[in-house]
């Protein structure tokens, strides 16, 4: 088992456990600690301990109880769900984690939720731009909710020093944060609460506090963090495979989706000449075996290759006039700009000496392109990535088993492409 979450409540459990399962990770929600599932089937175990409410002792022992099972599965990342408006007994569920887990342990707790209008500033949380308590949930039957502000609330539960790290740390260059972090657990502060306001906040977080080396770090949060944090712990302990971006889209969606992808995962792209790919005529092999070659230096460059036409300052090849000069159609160019784009992708799986961990392809006639020139009769689906972006694994071919995961040209936003390559690394 890689991740264990405690979640005190059902609900809680299973969408942090949705939230693990849209990055790669199997998962299953347990209610009854003795009836615990082969943890070999899954890559993550999400126990409710139905806790929200109970006395402090039965928090103890329930939350006790749930460490101690991930222990001995020996999970690599050990998780706190919390609700979205921070009702519960936050502070003495996570003292509870950190005495089970030892003095080198800390809570990092990020209580924002931005796709669910959940956001923290100041170390204030705010649902839909209202101050927390100054929504329903102040009328709680059992426990009302009479302040907004993250770390007294924390602290008024828990025996722990609570700090606060704000959003100018969290916004600013350079190893601002990691700086920030680092004074609070030289402090002695053994939980510390990060304000965020967008779901990049959060992965910039994560990535922070996976890369700490000289603490046991336990996010607590409604889920994004987790699932960021496990995905990148988990990655940094795992051997470098490369992953293969082939599009051919010439959307202006593409575009932005590339520039993401190039700023979060620094990398260069091979830019492929369409108009010379436009042809009947050699240009088409020689730029094959170009880019081919580049693609083959700069893959050593760089964890995700990029193989694209959508160069920019390029202007759209003139397909029609093409055709009418070699006698053919539009359609029949096109054909041969996603055959040699796929020709370029084969070659550098079959040539490289690096480990392809899988591709993404942008565009279905980039996709059955792939399939034709490996020799794959098709694609055994298994998840859904992103809303009309399916996973899946090359049948038969040269490649069989390889992970693609597929999209259309005019489908997500600008962090498509990026969370589908995520996707992938986590697959391995």
């Amino acid at each position: 088992m890689k991740i264990g979450v405690v979640a005190d409540d059902l609900t809680g459990a299973n969408a942090t456990g949705v939230s693990l399962n849209n990055q790669g990770f199997s998962v299953a929600t347990i209610v009854d600690l003795d009836q615990v599932p082969s943890t070999n089937h899954f890559d993550a175990i999400c126990i409710d301990t139905d806790s929200r409410y109970v006395p402090d002792n039965v928090i103890k022992q329930r939350v006790g109880a749930a460490i101690e099972m991930f222990k001995d599965q020996n999970a690599k990342v050990i998780c706190k769900r919390i609700d979205s408006t921070i009702r519960g007994n936050i502070g003495l569920e996570i003292d509870t984690i950190l005495d089970h887990l030892g003095e080198n342990s800390v809570a990092v707790v990020v209580a924002a939720f931005p796709d669910s209008n959940r956001i923290s500033a100041g170390g204030y949380l705010l649902v839909n731009g209202v101050p927390v308590q100054h929504t329903d949930v102040a009328n709680d039957p059992i426990h009302p909710l009479t302040e907004s502000f993250i770390p007294s609330v924390i602290q008024n539960q828990s025996k722990y020093k609570v700090g606060l790290i704000g959003l100018a740390d969290v916004l600013a260059c350079g190893n601002k944060l990691d700086d920030a972090l680092e004074l609070k657990l030289k402090d002695g502060y053994r939980i510390v609460v990060i304000d965020a306001t967008t779901n990049e906040d959060i992965e910039h977080i994560a990535e922070t506090i996976a890369a700490t080396e000289k603490f046991e770090i336990i996010p607590v949060d409604p889920g994004p963090l987790t699932s960021a944090f496990s995905r990148a712990k988990l990655n940094k302990h795992v051997k470098p495979g490369k992953i293969i971006v082939t599009v051919g889209s010439l959307t202006s969606l593409t575009k932005h989706q590339l520039e993401y992808l190039k700023t979060k995962t620094n990398s260069v792209p091979v830019y492929i000449n369409a108009e010379k790919l436009a042809t009947f005529t050699s240009s088409w092999d020689g730029e094959v075996m170009r880019a081919y070659q580049e693609a083959l230096q700069q893959i050593k460059q760089n964890d995700v290759l990029i193989l694209t036409t959508h160069s920019p300052n390029v202007e759209p090849v003139n397909l029609q006039q093409i055709a009418e000069k070699e006698h053919t159609s539009t359609d029949e160019l096109a054909k041969r700009i996603t055959h040699g784009l796929a020709q370029i992708t084969r070659l550098v799986i079959e040539n490289s000496n690096y480990s392809i961990q899988g591709c993404f392809t942008s565009g279905g006639d980039v996709t059955a392109s792939l399939c034709t020139v490996t020799s794959a009769t098709g694609i055994k689906l298994k998840n859904e990535v992103l809303p009309l972006t399916a996973y899946g694994t090359l049948i038969g071919g040269q490649f069989p088993d390889l992970p693609i995961v597929t999209k259309g040209g005019m489908v997500g936003d600008q962090k498509s492409i990026y969370t589908s390559v995520e996707f992938l690394k986590s697959k391995i």
